[in-house]
């Protein structure tokens, strides 16, 4: 009887599942249709007050948010202070998802160009010069998944190595719309000997690090705080020599998308392959922490970045 009836159980899961997967993907698809109708202006401002209303809604995302920014900022910062950031944390999030969701329409480069504006662009062309690819180094910060978009629209044709979501019309969408331009997508964890050929070959690719994954891990101080960091970005650009060139977006206050990107992070190589794998993993999410202390309201802050304990990371 107690087979039968977790059986059972497990069926439901699935359909419930299956359920509220289905349900996702009609509202993304209607948000999707909705955003060529609606002003963008008014698109964000609507968007913003969801944000908004998620920061009272979402216990669990506001009680993370309070608390990772009281750990950075608790000692600089009253309580109230902290809160309003908060609210503002979701607010933005709400707007950069917005024109996310907008973004989806997104097929040519006077579109685009409307909205986002980018600087420093002559970093990234010094480091294409150079004919051992370039490594695009961003953060979950602000409109970030537009960087397909916006380095396709100039050439470069990156790879996107991510993991695959759960839900196989979900995960086809998001994907078709990372690669739209010329982007190629590689799923994490496979064919790395193409994206190795691939920089080696004076090509490109998008790397974020700024996230306590499941993945191969050392850890590093993330504004002065120890946490696990995702060392394969540091594995490939030591074995390629590729450069590591930073690019950051954040929305201004005039509602336009800019693009910043940093000169070359300079990496370390000393014959101590360990030491070297943490003083560059260190180097590239300084970078990180960099853009994220200009605009910290557009962060993820809710996600548990120090989760991981010593001894709980994967060699």
């Amino acid at each position: 009887m107690g087979k039968k009836k977790s059986k059972l159980y497990r069926k439901f899961k699935k359909f419930r599942r299956k359920v509220r997967y289905t349900f996702l993907y009609v509202t993304i698809l209607t948000l999707i249709f909705l955003s060529k109708l609606i002003p963008r202006k008014l698109w964000l401002q609507f968007f913003g007050g969801l944000g908004t209303l998620a920061y009272y809604l979402a216990r669990q995302s506001r009680k993370l948010t309070l608390k990772h920014l009281t750990m950075v900022y608790g000692k600089e910062m009253a309580p109230t202070e902290i809160k309003r950031m908060a609210k503002d944390v979701f607010r933005k999030m709400g707007m950069n998802g917005a024109d996310l969701i907008r973004g989806f329409n997104i097929t040519e480069k006077s579109v685009y160009e409307k909205i986002v504006v980018s600087k420093g662009i002559e970093h990234a062309e010094a480091a294409r010069a150079k004919g051992k690819g370039v490594m695009f180094l961003t953060a979950h910060i602000g409109a970030f998944e537009f960087l397909g978009i916006e380095l396709a629209l100039r050439g470069y044709k990156p790879l996107i190595v991510g993991t695959p979501l759960k839900d196989k019309r979900l995960n086809d969408l998001l994907w078709e719309n990372r690669i739209k331009l010329g982007a190629t997508a590689v799923e994490r964890g496979k064919d790395m000997l193409k994206v190795i050929k691939n920089l080696k070959s004076g090509g490109s690719m998008i790397i974020l690090i700024d996230q306590d994954t499941k993945v191969k891990s050392r850890f590093i101080n993330f504004f002065g705080i120890p946490c696990a960091t995702p060392i394969g970005a540091s594995i490939i650009a030591m074995k390629t020599g590729a450069a590591v060139v930073p690019v950051m977006i954040h929305l201004r206050e005039d509602l336009m998308q800019e693009w910043n990107y940093y000169p070359e992070v300079p990496l370390v190589n000393t014959g101590d392959e360990e030491s070297d794998l943490v003083a560059n993993t260190q180097r590239m999410s300084d970078a990180c922490e960099l853009e994220i202390r200009k605009y910290p309201t557009q962060w993820v802050w809710m996600h548990e970045r120090w989760k991981t304990k010593p001894g709980e990371e994967i060699q």
